[in-house]
């Protein structure tokens, strides 16, 4: 594989493309400065104008959440795993159908496995614009996103409705749903009813693993974070490992899975068959099954990110 090839395999976080108008709260008031970024798959957005950087998807979706201080995620679910770690700030994730269930603040490094059917939200509390990374489980990422009845009922307000094509429509600028297109579906009263509300202790416990916590762990070897025998023990389609300075060999190793780098911190060499290249915080690399590679910090100081594979499980249901 030359250097070029690679490169359009590669995700510069100084490249990365917004989208203001990803969802159907992109008016709702708290929630519209928020910015959408689809890395690696066209993942959950329900807007045309959404720039996808990798369509090609290994299993699952690569996204990121851009945020300024104060605004909001609405409400939502999915039918396959949400994967989030914080890359930049310090974010409050709340739980719920009203989001008065739980909640938690998730720090830089910090990576939380959300259980799917569960109503969740999430706001930058930091004092600067704040970026969480996303892996979604599967291909298609189950259907789109699962809104809460009052957010649909909310955007409506503002003039967006949601065809059940999971597309967006705007009133206020004379759109309509196409013919045979009806409107998304609200849950139902039982469908609410059955989503769980789980306790702050249960999140705490399974759920979410402290980058300390993680750097410790890594020492000599990487740390497994999300799969059957890992710190959140879960299969949610893909597994999880974290990386640091010395808990990876130097030498080259291959794998029969997609491989996906999402750097946390510092820069990492990636040299390959062909060719090598520097990653730097916030870019994300897939790396195609059974090239040869070796990875490893390509400076002194604080380095570490994140691995991600593929598995044989499904994408969900996941958690709860």
């Amino acid at each position: 594989m030359t250097p070029e090839e690679m490169e359009k395999r590669i995700v510069r976080y100084g490249d990365l493309t917004p989208c203001k108008t990803a969802f159907i709260d992109a008016r709702t008031p708290g929630n519209d400065q928020k910015e959408n970024f689809c890395i690696i798959g066209a993942g959950v957005s329900e807007s045309p104008d959404q720039v996808v950087h990798i369509m090609e998807t290994p299993g699952f979706n690569i996204g990121a959440a851009g945020q300024p201080p104060k605004c909001t995620n609405s409400l939502h679910y999915h039918n396959t795993a949400e994967v989030f770690f914080v890359l930049k700030g310090r974010w409050r994730f709340f739980w719920g159908l009203y989001g008065d269930a739980g909640e938690i603040i998730i720090e830089e490094g910090d990576i939380f496995n959300i259980p799917t059917h569960v109503f969740r939200g999430f706001e930058n509390v930091g004092t600067d614009y704040g970026m969480i990374m996303s892996i979604l489980g599967g291909d298609d990422s189950g259907g789109g996103v699962i809104w809460a009845p009052h957010v649909i009922q909310a955007a409506s307000d503002h003039g967006l409705i949601l065809g059940e094509n999971g597309r967006l429509y705007d009133t206020k600028k004379g759109e309509s749903l196409p013919d045979g297109v009806a409107p998304m579906p609200v849950l139902s009263d039982e469908e609410v009813a059955a989503c769980p509300e789980v306790p702050v202790e249960a999140v705490v416990d399974n759920y979410v693993a402290r980058y300390l916590d993680m750097m410790a762990l890594a020492t000599g070897k990487p740390s497994k974070v999300i799969g059957p025998d890992a710190l959140l023990k879960d299969r949610p389609g893909f597994e999880v490992d974290f990386i640091k300075p010395g808990s990876i060999s130097p030498s080259a190793y291959t794998t029969e899975r997609h491989e996906v780098l999402m750097v946390m911190r510092g820069h990492w060499w990636l040299a390959w068959e062909g060719g090598a290249m520097t990653l730097a915080a916030g870019d994300v690399c897939a790396v195609p099954p059974s090239l040869s590679r070796t990875l490893e910090p390509s400076m002194a100081g604080e380095a570490s990110l994140f691995r991600v594979r593929d598995t044989d499980d499904p994408a969900g249901p996941t958690g709860v």
